[in-house]
């Protein structure tokens, strides 16, 4: 019909396991079904030299199945840069920043707050929901307490950067501060800038990062 724009393109975002959820909740609350997501393991944090060559997987098989868009949405998350070789090599956008903390908050807020106390330890909704399996007992702290002074003997705050509003997940993250015997602080983010990003690849014509 006249006047009718084309249909953006087919769109495949690689996240992080940790993004899965607020990744999903970006393209329904949008009803962009012409996006689809994949994730790599929320794990491969601990393992970041895994990251590249397996986001480099993950977009051929994309390309594969026909997506003329691919997405990371995925910061830099410790590989020193291993994964921005793959990305260029591929031809592939990230979502601009070194971790999640800093897209999900905004460069600005985030150097704020890492400004104010650079002794903090920053969760996520994610990592509020699964901090004792993560920290606690990922870091081995469960079976040898005294690994908990030696993490985070400098550390002195604790914030949350939550992207939703759960009395639960504030209540969790509230809790994580005392067991790091650290001050607490929460910062409502939402999903505002993480969202401005997606929205780039919802148009027919994508603009860059």
């Amino acid at each position: 019909m006249p006047g009718n724009r084309p249909l953006p393109e087919k769109t495949m975002l690689i996240a992080c396991g940790a993004l899965a959820n607020e990744t999903l909740a970006v393209i329904e609350r949008n009803g962009w079904d012409f996006m689809d997501v994949t994730c790599l393991p929320a794990s491969y944090h601990n393992y970041p030299d895994k990251i590249p060559e397996a986001m480099r997987t993950k977009i051929r098989a994309a390309r594969e199945d026909g997506y003329g868009n691919v997405v990371a949405l995925f910061a830099d998350c410790g590989t020193g840069g291993a994964l921005d070789v793959v990305l260029r090599e591929e031809g592939v956008d990230r979502i601009p920043g070194a971790h999640c903390y800093e897209f999900y908050s905004g460069s600005h807020v985030f150097d704020q707050i890492a400004e104010e106390e650079i002794g903090t330890f920053y969760l996520t909704d994610f990592l509020a929901r699964h901090f004792d399996r993560l920290i606690i007992e990922g870091l081995g702290i469960d079976r040898h307490p005294q690994l908990l002074d030696m993490y985070f003997q400098h550390y002195k705050r604790l914030v949350y950067l939550a992207q939703v509003d759960d009395p639960e997940l504030d209540a969790a993250a509230e809790a994580a501060a005392k067991k790091l015997n650290v001050e607490y602080k929460r910062v409502f983010t939402g999903l505002g800038p993480y969202q401005q990003f997606i929205a780039q690849y919802a148009s027919d014509e994508p603009s860059n990062p």
